[in-house]
């Protein structure tokens, strides 16, 4: 009991003893890859006053997904302005995640966002300044959930076991209910949790206007 205990996230005390190893990053090939939102803030863009750039003052959902891979677990910033110059990346946030369809208004509800999965395009962008000879994991687009080509998935064969266990896990329990004559409702599954414990965060270059995309 102690143990499963410990498997909670929870605050250190200063002099509390420490295991977990720091895990590297993964960088990701160029490509498409499901991904799980694993948090969500909301933030404000201001524009800098050197270089304003064309998009206004404006709230902003600064959205984290994880893409999990045989090589490890890379995690991704994509930060979504709530402009109507950038109405179409929301759009494409929400179909990715399969809360909207083509030509069918949606009301952004962000609180349900979290645990979502869907797919994403990911490529490489260039630094700039200090960070000029290093390229970075960059989400190009987001892919409407009934457009998904799932062969061309690159990490479409690291979810899906995942899956299955647990599918299968709770089908025997069902049968033996049903061997026993108890007429009981199969059980919902439980939403699957956001791996998060002991994961080191892509390292990015820091982000200004635009940013994200």
């Amino acid at each position: 009991m102690t143990e499963y205990n410990n498997n909670f996230d929870r605050e250190l005390g200063w002099d509390d003893e420490i295991t977990q190893d720091s895990v590297g990053f993964v960088q990701l090939a160029p490509g498409d890859y499901q991904f799980t939102v694993t948090n969500m803030e909301r933030a404000r863009h201001t524009p800098n006053p050197q270089s304003p750039g064309k998009l206004p003052a404006c709230n902003k959902a600064v959205v984290t997904i994880q893409i999990e891979t045989s090589e490890g677990i890379a995690q991704l910033t994509h930060n979504l302005f709530l402009h109507t110059t950038t109405e179409g990346m929301l759009s494409a946030f929400f179909g990715a995640i399969g809360q909207k369809k083509h030509g069918e208004p949606l009301k952004m509800n962000w609180n349900t966002v979290i645990g979502a999965k869907g797919v994403a395009r990911i490529n490489k962008r260039k630094g700039t300044g200090d960070y000029a000879d290093r390229e970075y994991d960059n989400i190009k687009s987001m892919i409407y959930a009934d457009e998904v080509d799932w062969t061309k998935v690159l990490n479409k064969d690291v979810a899906q076991p995942q899956q299955m266990t647990h599918q299968q896990s709770a089908q025997p329990t069902y049968q033996g209910q049903q061997a026993q004559g108890t007429n009981f409702a199969p059980q919902q599954q439980p939403a699957t949790q956001s791996y998060q414990q002991g994961q080191m965060q892509t390292p990015q270059q820091p982000q200004g206007g635009w940013g994200g995309f």
